[in-house]
């Protein structure tokens, strides 16, 4: 059977009249997109202009919600009371819900962000609360995570619709988790070295840490960050390697 995998970014990251990413491009190459909810990034102009070019492009509408670091784009780890937590997830997810139904659309997953989708991946407890808050305002919600982290260690126990993703754009540890941004080598910028790793861990089903180590696990999604520079040439180089390799681009089944 032929593999299919679904492209997602990061993106209506644009705030007031800063302008972030070239969000109408990626949505020319992605299936889904994960749209900044106004905490780290994103305002109620950005988020509306963003679901309704989604709606009509036909790419799967996902909220993005992240600590309220708008100064720190959502990068600076933060310690909040768990009962404030899932409320900052709830209210962000009931927000992107708004204007995804007034863009004719609905929002059919759930990403977080940053060092907040970080500290989830190392800490089961946080991600549990998190993902629990969002299937408490939308019990059928996919949650897209961090593969082989404890952000699916949570989905998992929680039983929910998930969708397990790798990112083209970052270097892993060995335990699955993200390289520090911080670290020389976090960030890929390299099109084509991003669209080769994609097509090796699809196929084999793994994801490639720094070290060469192979981590096995199961791939729905592949991200790329709307932020990065070469986010664009990213995607496309990234879709073309897949396409070329029989790798079918499509979004992820509810579940």
């Amino acid at each position: 059977m032929s593999k299919t995998v679904d492209l997602n970014a990061d993106m209506g990251e644009s705030f007031g009249a800063w302008s972030l990413g070239n969000d109408s491009a990626l949505l020319d190459i992605v299936t889904s997109a994960n749209i900044a909810c106004g905490f780290h990034a994103g305002d109620p102009d950005v988020m509306a202009r963003t679901m309704k070019l989604a709606f009509e492009k036909d790419v799967g509408i996902g909220a993005h919600p992240g600590f309220p670091d708008l100064r720190g784009f959502g990068r600076h780890r933060m310690h909040l009371p768990r009962a404030q937590l899932e409320n900052a997830v709830r209210y962000q997810l009931g927000a992107a819900q708004a204007m995804a139904k007034v863009a004719g659309g609905h929002v059919r997953h759930l990403k977080l962000h940053g060092a907040l989708a970080n500290m989830c991946a190392e800490n089961y407890e946080m991600a549990h609360g998190c993902y629990r808050a969002a299937l408490d305002v939308d019990p059928d919600i996919i949650i897209m995570v961090l593969a082989g982290t404890e952000q699916q260690k949570a989905v998992e126990a929680l039983g929910c619709a998930f969708a397990a993703e790798i990112f083209a754009d970052r270097a892993y540890n060995d335990d699955a988790t993200l390289v520090d941004r911080s670290l020389e080598g976090a960030v890929i910028h390299d099109a084509e070295l991003a669209a080769a790793r994609m097509v090796d861990m699809v196929q084999s089903g793994a994801m490639i840490a720094q070290s060469g180590k192979r981590i096995p696990t199961r791939i729905d999604t592949i991200c790329m960050h709307g932020d990065t520079p070469e986010a664009v040439e990213i995607a496309r180089a990234v879709r073309a390697a897949l396409e070329a390799a029989g790798i079918k681009i499509t979004a992820f089944a509810n579940g």
